[in-house]
């Protein structure tokens, strides 16, 4: 039963003598005290196929509470259509990501709530609101760049659409491997190099006004315009860990690409992409390993007692 619900009871028995006899009784469970509140992300929307689902808690949950997690999890619901195999992972105390084993499918569409308010997840605890959210994910559009190559191959839906030269990250400021998720794009965005540790009577310091950024990490590795390197981009990887192109190209990347789209980076010699922390590295973890992040992956089935026996019929409740 849930907390602050109200339920009535009409029973039928029968005495030791076989006499029938009929109740009803009406009663409310006590109002939840504390309750976990669910905040799902991203807006409703329609985004590309490397878009996690998200799900923060407002009430911490640690690893020794793994039988409320589980209690927790089982109430976080995502459906989608076509049906994927999906899990979710935590990722912390109170967030959780979900994605399926592979992409999203093209054009499918994936709805997130929370089912069960007011069933209770722990001592004093109650599963409380959370708003739904509906995701329409969009045309299959992935970006890989070759940094050996200089080089980034544009696909929609597995066909090649654009093969763009590029310049990415030189000695010191390699730009990093694996796959990353579009975080959002802006027209123009001032970069400076102080904000990543350059001070500013360094050679390598920098005030710009970048066009055309599509970011791909909190800490500010974007895809955008870079006039001043257009000699060097196929040729030769001269930037600060962005990957630049010209602005023709940079225009039409920014007109194609959406949130949630995937970019991939390979043989660059920099660090690979924290799977956690700075934007969207879910992808990276294998399937095996990020489905054993959920509270829901191992462990025997729990099995209901049976009943014992009873001469009551309840009739509803």
């Amino acid at each position: 039963m849930t907390a602050g619900s109200r339920h009535t009871v009409r029973v039928d028995a029968e005495d030791g003598n076989g006499v029938p006899a009929r109740w009803t009784t009406r009663f409310a469970t006590a109002s939840a005290g504390r309750t976990v509140n669910v905040t799902f992300g991203p807006a409703t929307g329609t985004y590309g196929v490397g878009q996690p689902i998200t799900a923060e808690l407002s009430v911490p949950f640690g690893r020794e509470k793994a039988r409320a997690r589980a209690l927790v999890e089982r109430a976080l619901t995502v459906t989608s259509r076509p049906r994927v195999e999906g899990s979710w992972h935590w990722i912390n105390d109170r967030e959780l990501h979900y994605r399926p084993r592979n992409y999203w499918p093209a054009h499918a569409r994936v709805d997130v709530r929370a089912e069960l308010r007011g069933v209770k997840v722990g001592d004093g605890l109650h599963m409380g609101r959370a708003r739904p959210v509906s995701v329409t994910i969009g045309s299959r559009f992935e970006a890989v760049t070759d940094a050996g190559a200089h080089s980034m191959t544009v696909k929609r839906d597995g066909k090649v659409v654009r093969v763009i030269p590029v310049t990415t990250g030189k000695p010191g400021f390699y730009t990093r491997n694996g796959i990353k998720v579009v975080l959002d794009k802006r027209r123009s965005v001032r970069m400076r190099g102080t904000t990543i540790g350059i001070p500013g009577n360094s050679p390598d310091a920098f005030d710009l006004n970048v066009r055309h950024a599509v970011r791909v990490t909190r800490s500010g590795e974007f895809l955008h315009a870079a006039p001043w390197s257009t000699g060097a981009q196929g040729r030769a990887n001269v930037s600060h860990g962005c990957t630049g192109m010209s602005e023709r190209n940079a225009a039409w990347f920014f007109e194609n690409v959406r949130e949630g789209d995937v970019v991939e980076v390979r043989n660059s010699r920099g660090a690979r992409m924290a799977v956690f922390g700075n934007g969207y590295g879910d992808w990276n973890l294998p399937w095996a390993t990020w489905h054993a992040g959920s509270a829901l992956s191992a462990g025997p089935a729990s099995r209901s007692a049976p009943p014992a026996p009873a001469r009551l019929r309840p009739q509803s409740h």
